[in-house]
């Protein structure tokens, strides 16, 4: 069984430049589609049209994949055909101040409507005190107030006359009002008085009792018309109000006639500034209104205020916001304080809007992990989602934090279409968690890691490049630099059959060649300005592979690429720093003995191995058993080891590694430590890809050019995974020089056939190996393992036992 080594031209797959029609992407049209996602545009678009509740999108795929700019222009041109959503303010409520309401009005209305009260403000300032400083109305007063004195006058003068007609004089004293009675016109003093004779004493004493009780009827009288005064004073400063407020208050209601909402608080607030006519008035004017209370709030011209939260006045269709910082209030809005005389205040013009009043109406794009990392973020989403209103609630009120009074702002009616942009875990993990999730985003828009590489696809490829270059500006890309992008490409999603739709991956290797072009002068990027950004990224993110290959080099890791050992084979693995992934060998060794059918793996002993490596250990375990121990017990223990390995092991693309250093260490038979092995394996022996096969390949390629490539060295690969190999061009060299090898295998036998150069062997008919082939070499061992085991435990039985049951030893002579 022999397998010959891949022809060069099947470890690189090149982009023909002459197929391009093309000189430089200058002479290409713009890329108007996105290609290679229609899976995910068809999602897009049908959750977009799903006018129903719950059918919000989640937008799934690795980051850079442009999924963001992809969803802009999407909403973007769906938004601008839709209608432009009213706009929304919030003004006081004059019956309890801390539950603003809330008004809608067409777009644009709103700011007209804080335009006009800010007027109407300034009318009233100047009209208000202007009509209470006027001639007429203090002629008005000056009625009301004489009238008043004239009431009271008269009711005196009516009193002083009776008390006249019976010798009894009316008159004021410094404590109020006293009679006295009188002779010949002359008051009688109290020593006279007494000299009276009783019956004229109480004939005068009961006549002023009499008198005294008319004066107090009149004292009682005077405040009753001191307040029917007031009342009329309160009813002519309305009458005045209303003739300056009245007619401001029906211009504006012209203008808003088809607004019953805006019409019923214009009434309010006329009703409000009747009521408190001494807010527009100076100190001195207040105080010299009768019948107004004196108490005035220094911000109470500030209630007549409109708050714009929504302003959709140069809005063209419905809005596209996209929130950067989806915080708890960035979403739902708050309410901002000032601190004033030591404290903390607030009122509905401090009220700020949130993601949701600027989208209502319209697309909310959201990013999943920073939406899930803002405290009750998330639970403020799906709040608003399942109650389609926006409410302004402070955290702490809704914690139950907090027992003091706060703005109640009246809630606004929600209508919005949330777009959230993550990555797949995101997606299942909220699936798997959330109840709620599934309810409110019922449509999920996968984006595609890869598209077909084809000869369409490429010409694509081709106008999406020339679309980068043209959005920022770059030089122009010639065809030899399509080709090699295309060709980075396939590398990238390593598969020389696909192309990456990562575009921040593409877009970041544009940019540096364009700058790499502009340093050598050109006017045009070239192929060889594309070879040097992927260079200069490689060796910028090279340091530690640098270090483990000169490790490698002064024997410090220990990795053969000559002779051959028993039980010892250079396996392969894929090291990921960041974004810059790199192979690199690793030795395993392999040792057996006589045992109970165990295959010890020495890394997930000592949990340093993950469950796939683990994984792959029990398979190869369970193929040595099914092949060579059908007919006996499999009586071997045997470990395995990555040599030198000081971190984590996982995967089982080693697997096939391990399974031929068992199967050289029970055969005898060496490796030759010029080959390096990838691969899993079934428990049919057959071989599976596996992944980062062009790092491996790589990796051990720079280790043997570094000591010096004999023509012998070269990498077993799996059979499936040739289709993958975009090598670079110094390993296709090599290989079409004869000095370096890639080998695809499809099984064991014909692995480890190559590896130590000796057949493998197949069964015949009556189940057994040819003589002198691996197979029957490993067969024959674990025979007579077997054998051995059986002759010990029968020797065991005939020992005789002590008094606790166990074998009894011979006593030395």
């Amino acid at each position: 069984m022999t397998t010959e080594p891949l022809a060069a031209s099947a470890l690189f797959h090149p982009c023909d430049a002459g197929q391009f029609e093309f000189e430089t992407t200058a002479e290409l049209e713009e890329l108007t589609e996105i290609i290679g996602q229609r899976r995910a545009l068809e999602a897009v678009h049908f959750g977009v049209g799903m006018r129903r509740e719950g059918y919000n999108l989640y937008v799934m795929g690795p980051s850079g994949m442009g999924k963001h700019t992809l969803i802009e222009r999407f909403l973007g041109e769906k938004a601008a055909a839709r209608p432009t959503p009213p706009d929304w303010v919030y003004v006081n409520n004059f019956d309890q101040p801390h539950k603003p309401r809330s008004l809608r009005l067409p777009a644009g209305q709103g700011r007209r409507l804080r335009e006009d009260m800010e007027h109407f403000i300034e009318e009233l300032t100047g009209s208000i005190p202007a009509a209470f400083e006027g001639d007429e109305y203090r002629t008005h007063i000056q009625g009301i107030e004489d009238e008043l004195k004239e009431r009271q006058e008269h009711a005196f003068n009516e009193l002083s006359e009776e008390a006249a007609k019976h010798d009894i004089k009316l008159f004021r004293t410094p404590s109020g009002f006293a009679f006295a009675p009188m002779r010949d016109g002359e008051v009688v003093g109290p020593d006279e008085f007494a000299k009276w004779p009783r019956e004229a004493q109480q004939h005068t004493e009961e006549i002023v009792a009499n008198l005294q009780e008319k004066l107090q009827r009149v004292i009682q009288q005077i405040p009753v018309w001191r307040r029917e005064v007031r009342d009329r004073i309160k009813a002519l400063n309305r009458e005045v109000t209303m003739s300056v407020v009245g007619h401001l208050i029906d211009e504006l209601k012209q203008r808003y006639t088809d607004l019953p909402d805006v019409t019923a608080y214009l009434d309010a607030v006329r009703q409000d500034v009747v009521d408190n006519v001494k807010d527009f008035l100076k100190g001195e004017e207040s105080e010299n209104i009768p019948g107004q209370p004196q108490e005035s709030d220094p911000r109470v011209l500030h209630r007549y205020k409109v708050n714009v939260v929504v302003d959709h006045s140069t809005t063209e269709g419905a809005p596209v916001t996209y929130l950067d910082n989806p915080t708890y209030l960035n979403l739902v809005g708050r309410a901002e304080h000032l601190a004033q005389y030591g404290a903390l205040v607030t009122d509905f013009t401090l009220l700020k809007p949130g993601a949701f009043h600027e989208a209502s109406g319209g697309y909310l794009i959201l990013d999943a992990h920073k939406l899930l990392t803002q405290v009750y973020a998330w639970e403020g989403l799906k709040r608003a989602l399942y109650s389609n209103e926006i409410r302004i609630e402070s955290l702490e009120k809704m914690l139950s934090l907090v027992s003091t009074v706060s703005l109640e702002p009246e809630p606004i009616p929600l209508d919005v279409k949330v777009v959230i942009l993550g990555d797949r875990f995101i997606y299942y993990l909220l699936h798997a968690y959330d109840p709620d999730f599934a309810e409110l985003f019922k449509v999920a828009a996968d984006f595609e890691g890869h598209i077909d590489r084809t000869r369409e696809s490429q010409a694509l490829y081709a106008r999406l490049i020339a679309t980068l270059a043209k959005k920022e500006q770059m030089r122009p890309f010639d065809r030899g630099a399509i080709a090699r992008v295309i060709e980075h490409g396939a590398r990238l999603v390593e598969d020389s059959e696909k192309l990456t739709t990562h575009m921040r991956s593409i877009a970041d290797t544009l940019r540096e060649a364009d700058y790499w072009a502009g340093e050598a002068g050109r006017d045009t990027v070239t192929a060889e300005d594309i070879q040097t950004a992927i260079d200069h990224y490689v060796y910028r993110s090279s340091r530690v592979r640098e270090q483990i290959q000169e490790a490698i080099q002064r024997n410090t890791i220990y990795i053969e690429t000559e002779g051959a050992e028993v039980g010892q084979i250079n396996g392969l693995s894929v090291l990921a720093m960041g974004q810059y992934a790199f192979g690199q060998p690793s030795r395993i060794t392999a040792t057996v003995h006589i045992g109970e059918g165990h295959v010890v793996d020495i890394e997930r002993e000592v949990e340093m191995g993950g469950p796939i490596h683990s994984k792959g250990v029990l398979i190869l375990s369970s193929f040595l058993a099914s092949r060579y121990a059908q007919d006996h017990p499999l009586s071997l223990s045997a470990s395995l080891v990555f040599e030198q390995s000081y971190g984590g092991v996982d995967g089982d693309s080693a697997s096939l590694a391990e399974l031929c250093a068992l199967i050289s260490a029970l055969s005898g038979i060496p490796i030759k430590q010029s080959f390096a092995m990838t691969g899993s394996v079934d428990q049919h022996g057959k071989v599976q890809p596996i992944g980062g096969v062009n790092e491996k390949i790589e990796g051990f390629f720079d280790v043997c050019r570094a000591r010096g490539l004999n023509g012998e060295q070269g990498v077993l690969i799996p059979a499936s995974n040739v289709k993958h190999l975009m090598l670079r061009s110094d390993i296709v060299e090599a290989a079409g020089q004869g000095q370096f090898h890639v080998y695809p295998v499809e099984n064991v036998d014909q692995a480890i056939s190559l590896l130590t150069g000796k057949a493998a062997g197949e069964r015949d008919e009556e189940g057994n190996y040819p003589e002198d082939t691996l197979n029957a070499l490993v067969q024959n061992r674990l025979t007579e393992m077997s054998l051995v085991r059986q002759t010990f435990a029968d020797q065991a039985k005939d020992k005789p036992k002590d008094d606790e049951g166990g074998i009894k030893l011979d006593e030395p002579s």
